[in-house]
């Protein structure tokens, strides 16, 4: 990042989850999220969530998320739309290129599965465990590299033979396109990208917006055993994107609409004029 850039956004302590400062409810969020995310619940929101029938212009699903605060941030606790525009303008202000840009401003996007969720999900405001929060690989072992791993051994797959071994239910070296990922906010809008006819983001942007969330895998570096050498490409493009998604993060409050101007055009050119079926 440019060093005008570092003077703007604070790159101080982030993601401390044993500080005093973070809430109960994010220890409860991460709770939740090990009790309920298994390889049954996640294909079950992929049938539930995957139908690509709800259509809606992406600025408008933006726009919904202003309605949304991310309780399992430790470090922000506004709208998650700042955050976006956070992520973005800091990828702007560096320079970087237009796609990324966008990447910076869509990658939660994903949230706004709150708007069709339920709590008996974890997909709504109130309960947002299959919503937010760093991501896993469901079908094989905990690593105790999660946030709060403590909370493992209640996860129902770890007491069944099928999931619990180190490789479960996958192949050595299989790859991370091979990998059953908790159910969230970044394999949602994964998917509804990939559908998306009019799609033009590069594959490194794809990535980005799949992976950016495991943090086991890209700063912790679990599942090794799991992974093929092309992987590496994809850790060096979501290591990048995370230094704009993780130190961008600030208290200065921005309104959508002032920036409809500059990311419209941007929006478009590589996602087309359409709505997006969610």
């Amino acid at each position: 990042m440019s060093q005008e850039n570092e003077l703007i956004f604070d790159n101080g302590n982030y993601r401390d989850y044993k500080s005093d400062a973070v809430k109960e409810a994010v220890k409860d969020h991460y709770k939740k999220m090990r009790m309920h995310q298994t390889v049954d619940y996640v294909n079950r929101m992929k049938k539930k969530y995957l139908t690509y029938d709800k259509p809606m212009m992406l600025w408008d699903a933006m726009d919904k998320l202003n309605a949304l605060i991310d309780v399992s941030d430790p470090d922000l606790d506004m709208p998650n739309i700042q955050h976006l525009l956070q992520s973005a303008e800091a990828l702007r202000a560096d320079g970087r290129p237009d796609w990324m840009q966008l990447v910076g401003l869509i990658h939660d996007l994903g949230k706004v599965m709150y708007l069709w969720g339920s709590d008996e999900d974890g997909t709504s405001q109130k309960e947002q465990w299959g919503l937010v929060g760093d991501i896993f690989v469901v079908g094989c072992q905990l690593p105790d590299t999660l946030v709060y791993s403590e909370f493992n051994v209640l996860n129902p797959d770890a007491k069944d033979s099928r999931y619990n071994t180190e490789y479960g239910m996958y192949e050595p070296n299989c790859g991370l396109d091979n990998l059953e990922m908790a159910w969230g906010h970044d394999e949602y809008m994964y998917q509804v990208m990939k559908n998306h006819k009019d799609n033009k983001i590069p594959q490194a942007g794809m990535v980005m917006l799949r992976f950016h969330s495991f943090y086991p895998w890209h700063s912790e570096g679990s599942y090794k055993h799991l992974l093929k050498p092309e992987d590496q490409q994809y850790k060096e493009w979501v290591n990048d994107f995370n230094t704009y998604d993780l130190y961008t993060k600030c208290e200065t409050e921005r309104n959508l609409e002032d920036y409809k101007d500059y990311y419209l055009p941007i929006i478009e050119k590589y996602l087309g004029t359409g709505p997006i079926y969610w």
